[in-house]
């Protein structure tokens, strides 16, 4: 999978949050994409992956030399954020199932697996609304590593871990991230120090 930006900017009213951005991204590779706290990462990363349009320039997808369409860019692209909810009326078992109608496993994967991996087998059936802001969490990244997507966008992937969950975190980088095209929004090192290319934000400003 390639992603290539052409020119990228975005502008919220009359104020532009990063102009002039050209990068390409290619799978087996992982990126870091840094800047303060208001800086525009995020931003970035959903223009990236599409949720959100640029005010200038475009983005380009494409797999093996063939040009992907926006519309059918979603199942190549798994997304973990602080800012994407989980339907909290559902049960983690419920969730699963709804979030693999959209998504396929990755091979060797399945809703007990799953389960498993997140060491929670007895709240499976417990309402998603009743969990910890960590526990959501640990859902939110079980369920984008575990999607088989060429694409895995990372957004303070650590956010509301302690430190057994930011070594879990690890743990899945090393198991999960082979292959893929990997980005990672943060401002920690610790969660981006296995990326082998950094990009600021600030130098589009």
């Amino acid at each position: 999978m390639k992603i290539i930006l052409e020119n990228i900017g975005r502008r919220f009213n009359r104020e532009w949050i990063f102009r002039n951005v050209n990068y390409t991204f290619e799978s087996g590779n992982a990126y870091a994409i840094l800047g303060a706290n208001g800086s525009g990462k995020s931003t970035l990363l959903q223009v990236i992956s599409g949720s959100l349009t640029s005010s200038e320039g475009a983005v380009n997808y494409s797999q093996n030399s063939v040009s992907i369409d926006i519309e059918n860019v979603f199942p190549e692209l798994s997304l973990a954020a602080p800012y994407l909810d989980l339907i909290e009326e559902f049960s983690l078992s419920e969730h699963i199932d709804f979030h693999f109608q959209f998504k396929k496993y990755r091979e060797g994967y399945d809703k007990k697996t799953l389960i498993s991996l997140l060491n929670l087998q007895h709240s499976e059936h417990k309402a998603l609304k009743n969990f910890s802001s960590g526990m959501k969490q640990r859902v939110k990244l079980a369920l984008s590593f575990c999607a088989d997507t060429k694409v895995l966008l990372l957004d303070e992937p650590t956010s509301n871990l302690d430190q057994q969950g930011v070594e879990w975190y690890l743990s899945l980088i090393k198991q999960f991230s082979t292959e893929r095209l990997v980005i990672v929004c943060s401002n920690q090192e610790y969660e981006y120090a296995f990326c082998g290319q950094n990009i600021s934000v600030e130098a589009y400003k």
